[in-house]
């Protein structure tokens, strides 16, 4: 990014505020603003944490010229509009996934990121989880030996989150269990066979215009003979929360814990 220090203003404080700590605890950044359209909440967390500059309203923030990248930790729908907003007014991007709902929003993403030659990261946290990175270096190592077989699941019951999950697909927000089986392997999909299965109520259909309470997908991996399964849900499914992968190899095999 051509420099030592970075300046870094932080998008949403909800989930976003968790972040806060990590920000300032590293040795080339400097968190020097929040943005939060609750004016009250964003003040109670930017005096929290002694940050001077507060911004209620995005377009500002992107104005200062002072903030060299911003870390999005907005609700979903808003993830694609702000990065490119801020990519657009000459900013870094990191942002929690997904980096979009849309086919033409991830294209649009790619486009300004290679138009204007800012960094943009996708802020996937399965990857960097303590499990995965164990399993990775035993890979990695030649422990496992040739990997024969990829699975991840990502349960999780939304009921009680912001209205907003009410309205998503749960393949939409397939990033935690995607990310590891590429990851694992460093490879990309070549394609992918989806299928849905049971019902929602009929109120979430509606919303969402999705009636499977569950959805699984296969992914072949490129120039690869390996594929990989991973499935989804976000709503009436009696299975508690868990992020996963499981990996089958020649040698070892590992498989996450079912809690």
């Amino acid at each position: 990014m051509g420099k030592d220090i970075h300046n870094i203003a932080i998008v949403g404080l909800g989930f976003g505020a968790e972040f806060i700590p990590i920000h300032q605890a590293h040795p080339n950044v400097n968190l020097v603003a929040v943005c939060r359209r609750n004016e009250e909440e964003m003040n109670k967390v930017a005096d929290q944490f002694d940050i001077e500059k507060r911004y209620g309203d995005y377009d500002e923030l992107l104005k200062d010229s002072e903030i060299d990248a911003v870390h999005i930790n907005s609700p979903i729908p808003d993830h694609a509009p702000q990065s490119l907003k801020a990519l657009r007014a000459g900013k870094h991007v990191m942002c929690t996934v997904p980096m979009a709902t849309t086919i033409e929003e991830c294209e649009e993403l790619c486009k300004v990121v290679e138009e204007t030659g800012l960094k943009y990261m996708m802020a996937e946290t399965v990857v960097y989880s303590r499990e995965f990175l164990y399993i990775k270096e035993l890979y990695d190592n030649g422990e496992l030996g040739k990997i024969q077989y990829l699975a991840a699941s990502h349960p999780q019951d939304m009921d009680g989150w912001p209205e907003y999950w009410e309205r998503m697909i749960p393949m939409h927000y397939a990033t935690h269990v995607v990310s590891p089986c590429l990851g694992m392997v460093d490879g990309l999909a070549e394609y992918v066979s989806c299928f849905g299965s049971g019902t929602v109520r009929d109120d979430i259909a509606e919303k969402s215009g999705n009636k499977f309470a569950v959805e699984t997908c296969h992914i072949k991996l490129k120039d690869s003979d390996l594929s990989a399964h991973i499935w989804r849900f976000l709503y009436d499914v009696a299975r508690q929360y868990r992020e996963s992968i499981d990996v089958y190899g020649t040698k070892k095999s590992f498989e996450w814990t079912l809690v």
